[in-house]
Order: structure tokens, then sequence, then C-alpha cells
């Protein structure tokens, strides 16, 4: 595909045939288990089967069909290996490109926004696109004053073509549901159909950008690149190099895992207490390992068109409600999601199995440190996808609040991405520096205390 497909009609014959395809792979493994094959092997070749097809035509239509396969990609993690290993590289080229759009149509936008005269703002543009993603693509240019910059171009239609998509997937959500075990998928095209109108205004993204880049300018772990000339479908950035988080993922060398690792969880938490915003979008083809002499490497962070506004930060709540649940107080803990509405009025839970509930998915901050793998992501979707299973149970009855989605899959998508690195992380760390609440107030004011002192007498910390 050279050009995205905005004629609706075509859109939704190509979206449409992904369920006729799943009905019929359906019969093909009745069929197979009646020759005497079991259902376990069965269910898996019928589920590669299925993930295979539905990542070609997310990748060939980009819009909200790519925005879902992205948003899906980072839970690769929680399938079965015999079943992720096959089209694992498929999840991967949906993270890091997508069929250009020609030449022509990037021409015509650059004359609609940029005025017919646009070349003479660079010195340099390369008509090839350098990176392409569900909405817009990337040119590398050298901007007038010789700053390399990334210009970054609006697919013509295709806030069109995103609420087409995004409402012919949502129709059937529930056959898209075993591909990733243990979670739901309807609330996810809900909520990525909530942020469409956000994401195509480029406007709203240099405002986070820019809130970003100050925010981290000269810091020793994250690069966010400064906006340099935005309008109506265009967006141009400072460019920077680095190794995509991809090809960590692939071919990553011990050190720049667990780097790119601490530095992703550190980002997650840091960011929204610093500026008071949160990345919304962590996938893979969005996160750079940059070299650094000093520190080895650091983190270039891209495309803040999905942000969640957070003025205070992250909620203490959360950070309150994970301590307790670290120090086992199971009656607090239940106590505090009943008030947050994470267990509704009509249901009643009891605080022991739910405090077991929670344990074995925050396991990662029990520890000083922690190696995220996939065994351990996929035993996570299995407790809780698993209808014999008491977690599963439970989970049912549990209830996530609009305020919290954006943070849950965000948090969800952030971990999903560690297992993909095999990253070993100090997440406790991270969540004593930067998440509110997760510290009990009288070791926050001794933590102040001891750093005041410091201040006044820098002998004492000698």
């Amino acid at each position: 595909m050279s050009d995205l497909p905005r004629k609706a009609v075509t859109r939704t014959a190509k979206l449409a045939a992904l369920p006729l395809g799943f009905a019929g792979r359906a019969t093909w493994g009745l069929g197979k288990r009646i020759g005497g094959k079991s259902a376990e092997i069965v269910g898996r070749e019928l589920q590669q089967r299925t993930a295979e097809q539905l990542f070609k035509v997310l990748g060939e239509l980009k819009g909200g069909a790519m925005k879902f396969g992205q948003a899906l990609s980072v839970f690769e993690s929680a399938l079965p290996e015999e079943v992720a290993g096959p089209y694992r590289a498929a999840l991967t080229k949906l993270q890091e490109a997508a069929p250009p759009m020609p030449t022509r149509t990037v021409h015509a936008v650059l004359d609609e926004r940029l005025g017919k005269d646009w070349r003479e703002l660079f010195l340099e543009f390369e008509d090839k696109p350098s990176a392409a993603a569900s909405i817009g693509q990337v040119h590398r240019a050298v901007w007038n004053d010789g700053r390399e910059v990334a210009v970054k171009v609006q697919y013509p239609g295709a806030g069109e073509a995103l609420l087409s998509d995004l409402n012919q997937l949502g129709r059937f959500a529930r056959l898209l549901g075993p591909l990733i075990p243990g979670m739901d998928i309807k609330p996810l095209i809900a909520e990525l159909r909530d942020r469409v109108s956000e994401e195509l205004d480029y406007g709203l993204e240099a405002q986070a950008q820019r809130a970003h880049a100050e925010e981290f300018t000269d810091d020793p772990d994250v690069v966010v690149p400064n906006v340099v000339h935005q309008c109506e479908q265009v967006l141009v950035t400072e460019w920077i190099d680095g190794i995509p988080l991809s090809d960590v993922i692939a071919n990553g060398t011990r050190e720049q895992r667990d780097r790119a690792g601490q530095l992703l969880a550190r980002f997650l938490f840091s960011g929204p207490a610093r500026t008071g915003l949160l990345h919304a979008d962590p996938h893979p083809g969005n996160f750079r390992l940059l070299p650094d002499e000093k520190d080895g490497w650091r983190l270039g962070v891209l495309d803040f068109g999905t942000v969640d506004r957070l003025p205070g930060g992250l909620p203490p709540t959360i950070g309150e409600s994970l301590r307790m649940t670290l120090d086992g107080e199971a009656d607090a803990v239940y106590e505090m999601l009943c008030e947050e509405g994470f267990v509704q009025e009509s249901v009643t839970l009891d605080p022991d199995a739910v405090l077991d509930y929670l344990l074995p998915i925050i396991e990662p901050m029990l520890v000083k440190e922690f190696t995220f793998t996939r065994g351990w992501m996929r035993g996570q979707a299995a407790r809780v996808a698993d209808p014999r299973s008491p977690a599963h149970q439970l989970g049912k009855q549990l209830n996530l609040p609009p305020s919290y989605l954006l943070i849950h899959r965000v948090t969800l998508s952030t971990i999903g991405v560690l297992c993909q690195l095999g990253a070993t992380v100090r997440m406790r760390d991270e969540l004593e520096e930067w998440l509110p609440g997760f510290l009990e107030e009288s070791a926050e004011l001794e933590e102040l205390e001891e750093l005041e002192e410091l201040e006044d007498d820098p002998a004492a910390g000698a």
C-alpha cells in the first residue's frame, strides 16, 4: 500500500474480512479436533494464524487499525512462546514502520500548510520517509538554521480513517479477546477512540512536547527533542539519533537492555511528577537509546500526541495503596479500593482475597531489583485469564474507574515493554523517588530533613 486508504468502504471491507477469517479458522480447528489433534495444540495454531492475519491487515491500513495494532504489540510478552515466536517480527514491524504515502501527497500537504515556498524553510529535505506511524510519517530534513529536524506530516483523511477503523474494530472486539489472555480488548478500543481528536491536533502535541523538552533540558537520563515549528498537519522537531528500542529488544546487550528498562521506568514515574503530563503511548517505536559519554546511555522520547493531563502528578492513592499492599494491610487496601470506585457498592469482596490477587502483580516492587521476563508476564496473564482461577473470578468483580483507565493502560504497556527487553530494573527506587504516597509521610519528612542537613553542612555527607 502506498497511500492511506480513505474510502470507508475499502477500509470496512478489509476489517470486515477479519471476523470472517476467524470463523473460517474456527471451523478448520473443529475439523482438526475431530481428526484427533488435542484442543491445546489446535488452539495455539488458531491463535497463531489469527494473529498473523490480524497484524498484516492492521499494518497495511495505518489509521486506527495500526494504532490498535501498536497498542496490542506491547502485550506480545503475555502470549505463549510457541504462539508469539512466529509472528513477533510482524508485531515489531508495526512499532517502527508502515507503508509510506506518495511523495506527491507529502508535497501537497506541505504546500497547503507551510506555503508554496516551503522548501525555503529547509536547507535539505528527504522525500523518502524515515518512519511511518498510524496517523502520519516522519521525514528527515535540515532546518534553515542548520539544525537537523524531523518533519512529521499527517496523512490526509487520517481522522476519518481513525474513527472508522476503531468503530469497526469495536464491533468484533470479543473475537479479538483470545489474542491477549487476561486483557479486555473492548475498553482499549473505546479509550483509543476517545483520544483520536487529541492525537490529530499537532498543536496540543507541540505543547506537551515543549513542556517535556523544557523540563528535561540537560537531564542526565532523558532526552526530549525541542519543537522547531508547528502548524496544522505538520510538526517539526529536532532530530535525535539513537538505537530504536525495538532493535534493543531484538539484539541489545544486557547493559543496553537493563539501562533502557531502568530509564523507561524512571520516565514513566518522573514525567507526571515533573511536568504534570503522562506520556501515554509507550510502544517501543517511540523510544531511542542514545550513547552518552558520562552515563553510558540516555533515553530519547518521541511522539507526545497522546498524553494524560495530571496537574498534581500521579494520584497519591496509587502510591498509598501500593505501599499498604506491600505491608500486607488488607483491610486498609480494600477500604481505599472501595472509596476510589475499584470495588462498586453492589459488590462485597474478602479483603484478604483481594490482597492475594494484587501481590503477584506487584512482585517487582517487593524486591530491590526485578528481572522482567516474558515468562513472568505470561504467568500473570494466565492467572487472570484462566476461568478456573480464583484470580479470574475476583478480577471479574473489580471495576476500573475512568480516571484511572489511561494510567492503567500506560503502566501495563510499559511493563510489557520491560518484559520484551528482559530488563533487570530497580523499580522500587523509582517509586520511592517519584510516586506520591508510596513512602509514608514520616519517612518522606525524614528524607527531606536529611537532605536539608546535607545542604546546610556538606561535610556531613562526606
